[in-house]
Parts: structure tokens; C-alpha cells; sequence
């Protein structure tokens, strides 16, 4: 059952990053500086490998953070929740702004992906531990 929960979790991630970054599309595009094609979109953006890839990568955080609620004793929706949330926001965005920063990004970037990470995170830590 543990798989399951880790497949749906990543699911759930995965499409909440769809309507995000649907949703900031232009203002992370504005933030990256991503080359975009004669129709405004990202270059390669319609690759599916990249998907497949980016599904794969979230496959390994969800995975670890199984991993770390079993060891934890993570079981509950609200500590699922609130554990997820702070992967997101206390591990992965300070990342994200580290690689940022020393990148000479702008900060509205590390906001949406940390932003997007953190919101990615809590819905996992949520569906995690739903089953």
C-alpha cells in the first residue's frame, strides 16, 4: 500500500504543478528568462521526456518523504500536512534560493518554484497519509 500512496502522492504533485505553473506561466517565464518559441511558450516545453523526467525526479522526493514519515511515525492527515509543508518550505525552497542566489536569479523566481514546492510538498505529506 505504501507504493500506492507514493505513486498517488506524486500524482497529486505533479498535476498541482500543472495548473501552477499554468497559472504563473508568464511571471516565471518573466523570472527564468527561459528562451520561448514563436508562440510564447518555453522552448522544448512540449518535450515529454521532460515530463517524464520531472514525474521521475518528484517520484524520489515523495519516496524519501514515505520513507522519513515511517520512520517518523508520520500517520495522521494533519501531520502529514504540516510535515509536508515544512519539507517544502524549510528544506526545499532554501535550496532553490541558494541555487538562485548564487545563480544571480531574481527572487521572484525562487518565490514561484518555492512557492510551487512548498504547496507540491503538503499535498504529498497529505496523500501520504491517506493510506
Amino acid at each position: 500500500m505504501e507504493f500506492l500512496s507514493v505513486i498517488v502522492a506524486t500524482a497529486v504533485s505533479f498535476g498541482i504543478g500543472a495548473g501552477y505553473y499554468g497559472a504563473l506561466a508568464k511571471p516565471w517565464i518573466a523570472a527564468s528568462g527561459v528562451e520561448c518559441d514563436a508562440d510564447g511558450q518555453p522552448k522544448g516545453s512540449q518535450n515529454p521526456m521532460t515530463y517524464a523526467l520531472a514525474f521521475v525526479l518528484q517520484l524520489i522526493v515523495v519516496g524519501m518523504m514515505r520513507h522519513v514519515f515511517t520512520l517518523s511515525g508520520i500517520d495522521t492527515l494533519g501531520a502529514g500536512l504540516v510535515s509536508g509543508l515544512g519539507i517544502g518550505l524549510f528544506f526545499i525552497t532554501p535550496w532553490i534560493a541558494l541555487n538562485n542566489l548564487y545563480g544571480g536569479r531574481p527572487v521572484m523566481l525562487t518565490v514561484i518554484d518555492g512557492g510551487y514546492a512548498t504547496l507540491a510538498c503538503a499535498a504529498a505529506g497529505l496523500v501520504l497519509t491517506l493510506f
